[in-house]
């Protein structure tokens, strides 16, 4: 009789466990053809980036939805502009370096990660301009263009962080203060394209 409570402890444990990983968000970005963007969205960019450089188009699928972004070089800096599916602008980022936040802001950001992680390692930094609350698509652009420090900015870093002994990649989104927003655990890169 023993044996079959811990024989239904085990399944119990693994079913709670198998559900646990299910609310790991899956996201994986693939490259896609232009006439593959929404037409919105690429009117919008040709309308407003025509001193682009290599631009590039890319679908990103997870569990809850699909995004479209565009990557392209401008005035010597890293630019993606996400949209959603019907083609209307999410957000704007730009690829940066630690000398590009203030020194205030870096500190509570750093601050924040000693204190949750036993170990990390930034991967990437990006200054995140969303569309917020009354402002427009082209203010919006015109802000990142600008790399302006307004309050409205993000900070989104791909962190990988070892807390006790697990280690994963996660990414971090702080306000323009390096106050903490949200923190999600990320899956490693899709290497679907490799054939062995």
């Amino acid at each position: 009789m023993n044996r079959y409570r811990f024989l239904l402890l085990v399944i119990i444990a693994l079913l709670q466990y198998s559900t646990s990983l299910s609310q790991v968000k899956v996201e994986r970005e693939h490259r896609i053809k232009k006439n593959q963007f929404p037409d919105a969205a690429h009117d919008f960019i040709q309308e407003k980036l025509q001193d682009a450089k290599k631009i590039r188009f890319y679908k990103e699928t997870d569990t809850t939805k699909i995004t479209y972004e565009a990557k392209f070089k401008k005035d010597k800096l890293h630019y993606s502009v996400e949209f959603d599916e019907s083609g209307k602008l999410e957000d704007i980022e730009i690829l940066i370096k630690e000398v590009d936040v203030p020194e205030d802001s870096w500190s509570q950001i750093t601050k924040f990660l000693k204190e949750k992680f036993n170990k990390y390692k930034i991967r990437k930094i990006q200054q995140q301009y969303p569309i917020t609350r009354g402002e427009t698509a082209e203010s919006t652009l015109n802000n990142a263009f600008q790399n302006l420090l307004i309050p409205s900015l993000n900070y989104e870093l791909m962190v990988w962080g070892k807390i006790q002994e697990e280690h994963a990649d996660f990414e971090i989104l702080f306000g323009a203060d390096g106050g903490f927003i949200k923190m999600r655990e990320s899956l490693p890169a899709n290497y679907d394209h490799v054939l062995y």
